[in-house]
């Protein structure tokens, strides 16, 4: 098994990609700390995988340093160690630019940017000490790139998402921890069916505009996480790998089957 005695934290990890993520890892070997706001969910996943799994229930609008050392500690004193880091917790608002609440703004980068940043720099700081790298992988998304006019707060964090791989990549790489991010296309999340896939209007519009003319399953976004954490990807550094069934390369829109 790729992962066999490595030890993860995820944060977001009690449903949508972080579970799917948490999943395969543990499938791969794997030790996993679930790191959520969702406490009943957290109970019965960790339920669910036994003693491959712990659980840490946090609020990260509320991230500070000292938070991110107390999460970190958690992984290591559940299992000893930390030798991946999957940054995925995220939140949307949809709204237009004009109206868009500045306390959604900043709650946004808050969550899926800021504890990013700061678990990171503990995750790493674990690393260091270890000796011996890991891996970090943040959670970007296709709208790193590409802009939709009602999620200002979320384009503006998985832009800055995307710098801050990268930034990351070349100060760690010199003591062995790779630094990577995966830019999913649109995934059937529990997100994102409440958000950008709420009616069938947004789902029929989606799919026009993906070649694959389908949308990805939480799993396949698993898969990559797994790869990039791994061996496999070992002169990976700094990248973003997007799962998106074609969505980035398409300048036009297709056939969207009945």
């Amino acid at each position: 098994m790729k992962h066999k005695d490595k030890v993860a934290l995820i944060t977001g990890a009690a449903q949508g990609l972080g579970f799917a993520c948490a999943e395969r890892l543990i499938a791969d070997g794997a030790k996993v700390l679930f790191v959520d706001i969702q406490e009943d969910k957290v109970k019965e996943a960790t339920a669910k995988f036994g003693d491959r799994a712990a659980g840490w229930i946090c609020d990260l609008r509320q991230i500070d340093t000292s938070m991110a050392d107390e999460i970190v500690a958690a992984a290591v004193d559940a299992f000893g160690k930390l030798d991946i880091l999957i940054a995925n917790a995220g939140i949307i608002h949809l709204d237009d630019f004009v109206d868009f609440p500045e306390a959604a703004f900043d709650e946004i980068l808050t969550v899926n940017l800021k504890s990013a940043f700061l678990l990171g720099q503990s995750a790493a700081r674990q690393m260091i000490s270890q000796g011996h790298g890991g891996s970090i992988i943040n959670m970007s998304s296709i709208n790193a790139i590409l802009a939709n006019p009602r999620s200002v707060g979320y384009a503006v964090s998985k832009g800055g998402m995307k710098q801050l791989t990268a930034v990351m990549a070349v100060g760690l790489i010199e003591h062995g921890i790779r630094v990577n991010a995966i830019g999913p296309g649109t995934i059937l999340t529990e997100l994102n069916l409440r958000s950008v896939m709420a009616t069938e209007e947004q789902r029929r519009m989606i799919l026009s505009r993906t070649p694959a003319r389908r949308l990805g399953d939480p799993s396949e976004v698993a898969s990559v996480a797994s790869f990039l954490a791994s061996d496999d990807a070992s002169y990976i550094v700094g990248q973003t790998i997007y799962p998106d069934g074609g969505r980035l390369i398409l300048n036009y829109t297709v056939p969207v089957n009945e």
